[in-house]
Protein backbone atom coordinates (compact mmCIF):
# COMPACT_ATOMS: atom_id res chain seq x y z
CA UNK A 1 0.00 0.00 0.00
CA UNK A 2 1.22 3.50 -0.84
CA UNK A 3 1.73 5.97 1.98
CA UNK A 4 0.98 9.60 1.13
CA UNK A 5 1.99 12.49 3.40
CA UNK A 6 0.12 15.79 3.08
CA UNK A 7 2.28 18.46 4.70
CA UNK A 8 1.64 21.74 6.48
CA UNK A 9 -2.14 21.43 6.58
CA UNK A 10 -2.41 24.23 9.13
CA UNK A 11 -6.18 24.60 8.94
CA UNK A 12 -6.91 20.85 8.71
CA UNK A 13 -8.44 21.69 5.33
CA UNK A 14 -6.88 19.02 3.11
CA UNK A 15 -9.50 16.40 3.94
CA UNK A 16 -12.28 18.74 2.85
CA UNK A 17 -10.71 19.62 -0.48
CA UNK A 18 -9.08 16.28 -1.45
CA UNK A 19 -10.84 13.26 -2.95
CA UNK A 20 -8.39 10.39 -2.72
CA UNK A 21 -10.99 7.84 -3.83
CA UNK A 22 -9.98 8.43 -7.45
CA UNK A 23 -6.54 6.85 -6.91
CA UNK A 24 -6.07 3.67 -8.95
CA UNK A 25 -4.32 1.88 -6.08
CA UNK A 26 -4.87 1.59 -2.34
CA UNK A 27 -3.16 4.26 -0.27
CA UNK A 28 -2.92 5.50 3.28
CA UNK A 29 -3.11 9.30 3.48
CA UNK A 30 -1.64 11.05 6.52
CA UNK A 31 -2.20 14.78 6.99
CA UNK A 32 0.20 16.81 9.13
CA UNK A 33 -1.25 19.94 10.70
CA UNK A 34 2.00 21.56 11.79
CA UNK A 35 5.28 22.51 10.14
CA UNK A 36 8.77 21.22 10.86
CA UNK A 37 11.83 23.06 9.56
CA UNK A 38 14.76 21.12 10.98
CA UNK A 39 16.07 18.69 8.33
CA UNK A 40 16.38 15.90 10.89
CA UNK A 41 12.73 16.33 11.82
CA UNK A 42 11.66 16.38 8.17
CA UNK A 43 13.54 13.14 7.46
CA UNK A 44 12.20 11.46 10.58
CA UNK A 45 8.64 12.41 9.69
CA UNK A 46 8.75 11.30 6.06
CA UNK A 47 11.00 8.22 5.97
CA UNK A 48 8.11 5.78 5.55
CA UNK A 49 6.27 7.68 2.77
CA UNK A 50 6.64 7.13 -0.97
CA UNK A 51 4.47 10.14 -1.93
CA UNK A 52 4.58 13.63 -0.39
CA UNK A 53 2.22 16.52 -1.12
CA UNK A 54 3.89 19.79 -0.10
CA UNK A 55 2.08 23.11 0.33
CA UNK A 56 3.90 25.89 -1.51
CA UNK A 57 7.21 26.83 0.14
CA UNK A 58 6.57 25.75 3.71
CA UNK A 59 8.87 22.70 3.95
CA UNK A 60 12.37 22.70 2.47
CA UNK A 61 13.49 19.70 0.41
CA UNK A 62 17.22 20.13 -0.08
CA UNK A 63 19.47 17.56 -1.74
CA UNK A 64 20.58 16.40 1.71
CA UNK A 65 16.99 15.78 2.81
CA UNK A 66 15.99 14.06 -0.43
CA UNK A 67 19.02 11.76 -0.27
CA UNK A 68 17.80 10.53 3.11
CA UNK A 69 14.31 9.64 1.86
CA UNK A 70 15.03 6.47 -0.13
CA UNK A 71 11.36 5.43 -0.33
CA UNK A 72 10.19 8.74 -1.80
CA UNK A 73 9.09 8.41 -5.42
CA UNK A 74 6.75 11.36 -5.98
CA UNK A 75 6.86 14.89 -4.58
CA UNK A 76 3.89 17.11 -5.45
CA UNK A 77 3.97 20.83 -4.80
CA UNK A 78 1.01 23.16 -4.98
CA UNK A 79 1.80 25.71 -7.68
CA UNK A 80 4.24 25.25 -10.54
CA UNK A 81 7.18 26.86 -8.72
CA UNK A 82 8.64 25.99 -5.35
CA UNK A 83 12.00 27.46 -4.37
CA UNK A 84 12.12 25.12 -1.38
CA UNK A 85 12.50 22.02 -3.54
CA UNK A 86 15.81 21.09 -5.20
CA UNK A 87 14.14 19.81 -8.35
CA UNK A 88 17.44 18.96 -10.05
CA UNK A 89 18.53 16.82 -7.10
CA UNK A 90 15.14 15.11 -7.00
CA UNK A 91 15.39 14.24 -10.68
CA UNK A 92 18.88 12.80 -10.21
CA UNK A 93 17.59 10.67 -7.34
CA UNK A 94 14.70 9.31 -9.39
CA UNK A 95 12.04 11.34 -7.58
CA UNK A 96 9.34 12.78 -9.83
CA UNK A 97 8.29 16.33 -8.93
CA UNK A 98 4.88 17.56 -10.09
CA UNK A 99 2.99 20.80 -9.59
CA UNK A 100 -0.51 22.22 -9.81
CA UNK A 101 -2.10 25.29 -11.30
CA UNK A 102 -2.59 28.39 -9.16
CA UNK A 103 -4.58 31.59 -9.40
CA UNK A 104 -3.61 35.24 -9.11
CA UNK A 105 -6.91 36.71 -7.93
CA UNK A 106 -6.70 35.65 -4.28
CA UNK A 107 -3.34 37.32 -3.60
CA UNK A 108 -4.36 40.47 -5.47
CA UNK A 109 -7.51 40.63 -3.36
CA UNK A 110 -5.55 40.26 -0.12
CA UNK A 111 -3.21 43.02 -1.29
CA UNK A 112 -6.15 45.40 -1.40
CA UNK A 113 -7.40 44.17 1.97
CA UNK A 114 -4.02 45.08 3.45
CA UNK A 115 -3.93 48.43 1.66
CA UNK A 116 -7.34 49.40 2.98
CA UNK A 117 -6.68 48.03 6.47
CA UNK A 118 -3.44 50.01 6.66
CA UNK A 119 -4.78 53.28 5.26
CA UNK A 120 -7.99 53.23 7.29
CA UNK A 121 -6.39 51.82 10.47
CA UNK A 122 -8.92 49.00 10.66
CA UNK A 123 -7.12 46.84 13.26
CA UNK A 124 -6.73 49.81 15.62
CA UNK A 125 -10.31 50.95 15.19
CA UNK A 126 -11.65 47.41 15.66
CA UNK A 127 -9.66 47.02 18.88
CA UNK A 128 -10.77 50.44 20.11
CA UNK A 129 -14.44 49.68 19.41
CA UNK A 130 -14.22 46.46 21.38
CA UNK A 131 -12.68 48.41 24.25
CA UNK A 132 -15.57 50.89 24.25
CA UNK A 133 -13.91 53.76 22.36
CA UNK A 134 -15.04 55.67 19.25
CA UNK A 135 -13.11 57.20 16.30
CA UNK A 136 -9.46 57.04 17.28
CA UNK A 137 -7.71 57.60 13.93
CA UNK A 138 -7.88 59.61 10.69
CA UNK A 139 -7.61 57.46 7.57
CA UNK A 140 -6.09 58.05 4.18
CA UNK A 141 -7.79 58.29 0.79
CA UNK A 142 -7.40 56.21 -2.36
CA UNK A 143 -9.04 58.46 -4.95
CA UNK A 144 -6.48 60.91 -6.22
CA UNK A 145 -3.61 59.17 -4.43
CA UNK A 146 -0.64 57.54 -6.14
CA UNK A 147 -0.26 53.77 -6.22
CA UNK A 148 3.29 52.53 -6.83
CA UNK A 149 3.42 48.95 -8.13
CA UNK A 150 6.78 47.18 -8.11
CA UNK A 151 6.49 44.36 -10.63
CA UNK A 152 3.79 44.18 -13.31
CA UNK A 153 3.38 40.46 -13.80
CA UNK A 154 0.02 38.74 -13.50
CA UNK A 155 -0.39 39.80 -9.86
CA UNK A 156 0.95 43.33 -10.16
CA UNK A 157 -1.18 43.93 -13.24
CA UNK A 158 -4.35 42.95 -11.37
CA UNK A 159 -3.47 45.24 -8.49
CA UNK A 160 -2.68 48.10 -10.88
CA UNK A 161 -6.02 47.81 -12.66
CA UNK A 162 -7.91 47.84 -9.37
CA UNK A 163 -5.98 50.93 -8.35
CA UNK A 164 -7.22 52.63 -11.50
CA UNK A 165 -10.79 51.66 -10.62
CA UNK A 166 -10.34 53.44 -7.27
CA UNK A 167 -9.34 56.58 -9.16
CA UNK A 168 -5.66 56.35 -8.25
CA UNK A 169 -2.72 57.52 -10.32
CA UNK A 170 -0.87 54.25 -10.94
CA UNK A 171 2.87 54.23 -11.46
CA UNK A 172 5.10 51.18 -11.81
CA UNK A 173 8.69 50.05 -11.88
CA UNK A 174 10.64 46.87 -12.38
CA UNK A 175 14.04 46.24 -13.86
CA UNK A 176 12.79 45.33 -17.34
CA UNK A 177 9.49 47.20 -17.46
CA UNK A 178 8.71 49.16 -20.63
CA UNK A 179 6.45 52.15 -21.13
CA UNK A 180 4.25 50.07 -23.40
CA UNK A 181 3.78 47.25 -20.88
CA UNK A 182 2.90 49.70 -18.12
CA UNK A 183 0.37 51.46 -20.34
CA UNK A 184 -1.39 48.14 -21.05
CA UNK A 185 -2.62 48.03 -17.44
CA UNK A 186 -3.25 51.75 -17.04
CA UNK A 187 0.05 52.58 -15.35
CA UNK A 188 2.96 54.90 -16.07
CA UNK A 189 6.50 53.57 -15.92
CA UNK A 190 8.69 55.68 -13.63
CA UNK A 191 12.16 55.32 -12.22
CA UNK A 192 12.55 53.50 -8.93
CA UNK A 193 13.42 56.55 -6.84
CA UNK A 194 10.44 58.47 -8.20
CA UNK A 195 8.08 55.62 -7.35
CA UNK A 196 9.18 55.51 -3.72
CA UNK A 197 9.23 59.31 -3.36
CA UNK A 198 5.82 60.03 -4.89
CA UNK A 199 3.63 57.03 -4.01
CA UNK A 200 1.06 57.04 -1.25
CA UNK A 201 0.93 53.25 -1.40
CA UNK A 202 3.85 51.06 -2.50
CA UNK A 203 3.00 47.42 -3.22
CA UNK A 204 5.44 44.67 -4.17
CA UNK A 205 4.75 41.95 -6.74
CA UNK A 206 8.06 40.33 -7.67
CA UNK A 207 9.36 36.78 -7.65
CA UNK A 208 12.07 36.06 -5.12
CA UNK A 209 15.41 35.44 -6.84
CA UNK A 210 19.07 36.30 -6.42
CA UNK A 211 18.31 39.56 -8.21
CA UNK A 212 15.39 40.56 -5.99
CA UNK A 213 16.56 39.29 -2.58
CA UNK A 214 17.14 42.40 -0.48
CA UNK A 215 16.16 44.58 -3.43
CA UNK A 216 14.29 47.11 -1.30
CA UNK A 217 16.49 48.55 1.39
CA UNK A 218 16.87 51.47 3.77
CA UNK A 219 17.64 53.96 0.99
CA UNK A 220 14.37 53.15 -0.78
CA UNK A 221 12.31 53.32 2.39
CA UNK A 222 13.92 56.65 3.30
CA UNK A 223 12.44 58.16 0.13
CA UNK A 224 8.84 57.35 1.11
CA UNK A 225 6.41 59.96 2.37
CA UNK A 226 5.75 59.83 6.10
CA UNK A 227 2.06 59.39 5.22
CA UNK A 228 2.68 56.45 2.85
CA UNK A 229 2.19 52.73 3.44
CA UNK A 230 4.13 49.74 2.12
CA UNK A 231 2.47 46.42 1.30
CA UNK A 232 4.21 43.11 0.64
CA UNK A 233 2.31 39.99 -0.43
CA UNK A 234 5.18 38.58 -2.52
CA UNK A 235 8.10 37.25 -0.47
CA UNK A 236 9.58 38.58 2.77
CA UNK A 237 13.27 38.62 1.78
CA UNK A 238 12.63 41.08 -1.08
CA UNK A 239 12.61 43.80 1.61
CA UNK A 240 15.42 44.40 4.08
CA UNK A 241 13.42 43.38 7.15
CA UNK A 242 15.60 45.26 9.62
CA UNK A 243 15.22 48.46 7.60
CA UNK A 244 11.46 48.04 7.46
CA UNK A 245 11.24 47.50 11.22
CA UNK A 246 13.34 50.63 11.74
CA UNK A 247 11.12 52.97 9.67
CA UNK A 248 7.99 51.59 11.32
CA UNK A 249 9.42 52.05 14.81
CA UNK A 250 10.44 55.62 14.03
CA UNK A 251 7.15 56.46 12.36
CA UNK A 252 9.02 57.42 9.21
CA UNK A 253 6.17 55.89 7.17
CA UNK A 254 2.53 55.63 8.15
CA UNK A 255 2.34 51.87 8.11
CA UNK A 256 2.81 48.56 6.37
CA UNK A 257 0.65 45.61 5.38
CA UNK A 258 2.71 42.44 5.50
CA UNK A 259 1.73 38.91 4.55
CA UNK A 260 5.19 37.36 4.00
CA UNK A 261 8.29 37.13 6.17
CA UNK A 262 11.95 36.13 6.16
CA UNK A 263 11.08 33.25 8.49
CA UNK A 264 7.73 31.50 8.36
CA UNK A 265 5.84 30.84 10.55
CA UNK A 266 6.83 34.15 12.11
CA UNK A 267 8.46 33.53 15.50
CA UNK A 268 6.37 34.52 18.52
CA UNK A 269 9.06 36.94 19.71
CA UNK A 270 9.54 38.66 16.35
CA UNK A 271 9.66 42.48 16.66
CA UNK A 272 7.10 42.95 13.89
CA UNK A 273 4.45 41.54 16.21
CA UNK A 274 4.94 44.51 18.52
CA UNK A 275 4.57 47.27 15.91
CA UNK A 276 1.09 48.79 15.81
CA UNK A 277 1.88 50.47 12.49
CA UNK A 278 2.10 47.03 10.85
CA UNK A 279 -0.97 45.07 9.75
CA UNK A 280 0.15 41.45 9.80
CA UNK A 281 -1.38 38.39 8.15
CA UNK A 282 0.13 34.86 8.20
CA UNK A 283 0.89 34.33 4.48
CA UNK A 284 -2.78 34.24 3.52
CA UNK A 285 -2.39 35.43 -0.07
CA UNK A 286 -3.29 32.07 -1.57
CA UNK A 287 -5.33 30.72 1.35
CA UNK A 288 -8.87 30.76 -0.05
CA UNK A 289 -11.44 28.09 -0.78
CA UNK A 290 -11.06 28.53 -4.53
CA UNK A 291 -7.28 28.18 -4.40
CA UNK A 292 -7.36 25.19 -2.07
CA UNK A 293 -9.94 23.45 -4.23
CA UNK A 294 -7.60 23.90 -7.21
CA UNK A 295 -4.44 22.90 -5.31
CA UNK A 296 -5.78 19.74 -3.74
CA UNK A 297 -7.83 18.59 -6.71
CA UNK A 298 -4.82 18.78 -9.01
CA UNK A 299 -2.51 17.29 -6.36
CA UNK A 300 -4.75 14.21 -6.26
CA UNK A 301 -4.75 14.15 -10.07
CA UNK A 302 -0.95 14.27 -10.04
CA UNK A 303 -0.71 11.33 -7.66
CA UNK A 304 -3.28 9.30 -9.60
CA UNK A 305 -1.51 9.92 -12.90
CA UNK A 306 1.84 8.94 -11.40
CA UNK A 307 0.45 5.68 -10.02
CA UNK A 308 -0.91 4.91 -13.49
CA UNK A 309 2.58 5.43 -14.89
CA UNK A 310 1.60 8.60 -16.74
CA UNK A 311 2.84 11.53 -14.63
CA UNK A 312 1.46 14.98 -15.44
CA UNK A 313 2.56 18.54 -14.72
CA UNK A 314 6.13 17.36 -14.17
CA UNK A 315 8.62 20.04 -13.08
CA UNK A 316 12.26 20.20 -14.07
Amino acid sequence: MHRIAVLDDYQSAAAEFSDWSQLPEAAEVVEFHDSVADPEAVVARLQSFDVVVAMRERTRFSREVLERLPDLRLLVTTGMRNKSIDVAAATELGITVCGTASQAASTAELTWALILASLRHLPQEDAAMRAGAWQQTVGGDLEGATLGVIGLGRLGSRVARIGGAFGMDVVAWSQNLTDERAAEVGARRVERDELFATSDVVTIHLLLSKRTRGLIGADDLALMKHTAVLVNTSRGPIIDEAALIDVLRRGAIAGAGIDVYDEEPLPRSHPLRELRRAVLTPHLGYVTRGTYELFYREAVEDVAAFLRGEPIRVLG
